[in-house]
């Protein structure tokens, strides 16, 4: 049991998906798992075990931003010894071609937050996706003839932001999507020797201001998740 989880010890699967919202922590558990046990409520992060086959899994959201996932996915490890995570979210297209559904698998992600900033001593670190999972992604993807993109993309700390052409340097510079959490992500996986991936579904496009329906994010959704099971070690 640590801080923000109340998991016993040998609840917690050593690959845990992490969808933002802990409502989507559910509905994976709910619609892909087997035998699933809860093991986690505190402050209303859902956490569940279950099985997709002979495979042991774990899904917990991760709250919003940066700050908000690096306090799970540390207890995560520290505490429970979790080696695997992969983030299954929705994003913003930066560019023109991606369409609202579309799959993105973040291979880099930069970032405006100044996490780790304090934590290089005013360097900058570039963090990365573990690359057997960045490959198997890929190619379970192209198995279900499911279009995907690879490239880095950009982790904001802010979800409204008063310049409306704030992310015009990250497409210029060939970040694909925009969200809030990777960076962070793969940075603590970079510290902590852990593999992390994020799949991301487009859900709306700051280029085209584009929206998805509920209906359209759903399916979305789905399709990150089956991907992230069906490669999780």
């Amino acid at each position: 049991m640590s801080i923000h989880i109340s998991a016993e010890a040998g609840e917690i699967a050593s690959t845990v998906l992490m969808p933002g919202d802990p409502l989507r922590a559910k509905f994976i558990a709910d619609t892909f798992l087997e035998n699933v046990i809860c093991f986690n409520e505190v402050r209303g992060m859902l956490g569940f075990t279950g099985y997709y086959g002979e495979k042991q899994i774990s899904v917990m959201g991760s709250g919003m931003g940066i700050p908000t996932l690096s306090i799970y996915v540390n207890e995560l490890v520290k505490e429970y010894g979790i080696r695997s995570i992969i983030r299954v979210g929705t994003c913003g297209a930066l560019q023109a071609d991606l369409q609202i559904g579309d799959l993105v698998l973040a291979m880099t992600a930069s970032t405006d937050s100044n996490i780790n900033k304090l934590r290089f001593n005013g360097m900058d670190f570039a963090p990365a996706a573990d690359f057997d999972l960045l490959l198997k992604a890929y190619q379970a993807a192209h198995r279900r003839e499911i279009e995907v993109q690879v490239g880095s993309i950009f982790s904001g700390d802010s979800f409204y932001i008063d310049d409306p052409e704030w992310w015009k340097i990250w497409a210029e510079h060939n970040s694909l999507v925009c969200d809030m959490e990777t960076n962070g992500l793969y940075s603590l996986a970079a510290k902590l020797n852990v593999k992390a991936l994020a799949i991301l579904t487009v859900s709306d496009s700051l280029v085209t201001h584009e929206e998805s329906p509920a209906e359209q994010r759903e399916k979305g959704f789905s399709l990150m998740a089956e991907i992230a099971l069906e490669i999780a070690p």
